[in-house]
């Protein structure tokens, strides 16, 4: 009960009750604090399996030397935090100076004495679902999951990167056979994405080109050049076409690379999230380029009714309708962008403390 009025809140008397109970196990002899520590004291396992940072920053305050504490299988609070993704407290291992390189190296025991999984088997284990459906889209459960791997990676020992563990397998090899599955959904989840937005680019592309060769107003039939040549709305509408025809080109060159892609592990990573951005970005450029040209083209065509005061706000609401599927499109896909950019550009930091455990509680 108390980890649950912990965890995720900011009720200060929570921590405080907390911080009263710990202080006054400290307060006796340092045996009975050994006592109370080894039992039953895997209520500092669970909150580190819960992810309540919270209770677990107020008792590392108060006794750092609880990072030496180990589980019925020899693993820390930090291992038990890569196991199931918890970036907060997995971070503080960066606040404890060169000890991370002996908390790191723990052996997590099997059958056999010679043989034992490290952190990095951890990491390369395929967490809870509740714990992948923390990052919406199997394409991002997976940049997210390879994300961890790599992080754990760079701060455990070189000779256990590749180091055979309880399966029989090397860190590589026992994630991906257990992120086969999602590496399945991930590569049909871009796939699916793709293809929807190639279409939609492609009759971009399809309706602008049309559209380029029927220009607003006519052509001169002694010159050939258009008649609207020197008004401003004609301008517009050849920049709009010209732009909305590149950029519809280069969103299905982007969806195409796609398609296309041999969807390796390491192209979750970052190369196919952003092709994916790049994707979307240059999509939505085109649709409002085309928009724009529709607009202008419009204004151009009914240029004198929009001169009667009566008539001037006809094509005032036809380019407000127009502009609607841009809008509609923001409001449907901005959440996937945001997340793909959240999750390819913004993810590094998050594998760095904040803020240590082990400092005072303002």
């Amino acid at each position: 009960m108390l980890l649950s009025s912990c965890k995720g809140s900011n009720d200060s008397t929570a921590l405080e009750l907390v911080s009263s109970l710990w202080t006054n196990v400290l307060s006796k002899t340092n045996l009975d604090v050994q006592k109370e520590i080894d039992f039953p004291f895997n209520l500092l396992f669970e909150a580190a399996e819960l992810g309540n940072y919270e209770f677990l920053a107020e008792l590392l305050r108060l006794y750092p030397e609880l990072i030496w504490e180990t589980d019925c299988e020899n693993r820390t609070i930090f291992h038990i935090a890569v196991l199931h993704r918890h970036v907060d407290i997995f971070n503080q291992i960066y606040s404890i100076g060169s000890i991370k390189d002996v908390v790191v190296a723990y052996k997590i025991p099997g059958n056999e004495c010679e043989v034992w999984d490290n952190m990095l088997h951890l990491a390369a284990k395929l967490p809870s679902p509740h714990r992948l459906d923390m990052v919406s889209g199997a394409a991002l459960q997976m940049q997210r999951e390879l994300l961890w791997f790599e992080e754990v990676r760079s701060v455990v020992q070189p000779s256990d990167r590749e180091r055979k563990g309880l399966k029989g397998l090397t860190p590589r090899k026992l994630f991906s056979r257990q992120h086969e599955g999602l590496l399945e959904r991930g590569e049909k989840w871009m796939r699916d994405t793709s293809e929807s937005c190639m279409i939609v680019a492609t009759l971009i592309t399809t309706v602008v080109y049309s559209a380029g060769f029927s220009t607003p107003g006519g052509n001169d039939n002694t010159k050939g050049t258009p008649v609207l040549i020197n008004h401003t709305l004609f301008h517009v509408f050849a920049v709009s076409e010209a732009v909305a025809l590149s950029f519809s080109i280069t969103s299905t060159l982007m969806f195409l690379c796609i398609l296309t892609s041999r969807y390796a592990e390491e192209d979750f990573l970052k190369s196919l999230p952003l092709k994916l951005m790049a994707g979307l970005a240059t999509l939505f450029i085109s649709m409002m380029a085309m928009i724009v040209a529709f607009s202008a083209a419009f204004f151009l065509a009914y240029r004198d009714s929009y001169n009667h005061h009566r008539l001037r706000w006809v094509p005032l609401l036809v380019s407000a309708f127009a502009f609607l599927p841009a809008a509609l499109f923001v409001l449907l896909q901005y959440r996937l962008f945001l997340d793909m950019f959240h999750s390819t550009c913004c993810s590094r930091p998050l594998f760095r403390p904040r803020k240590s455990m082990f400092s005072s509680r303002v």
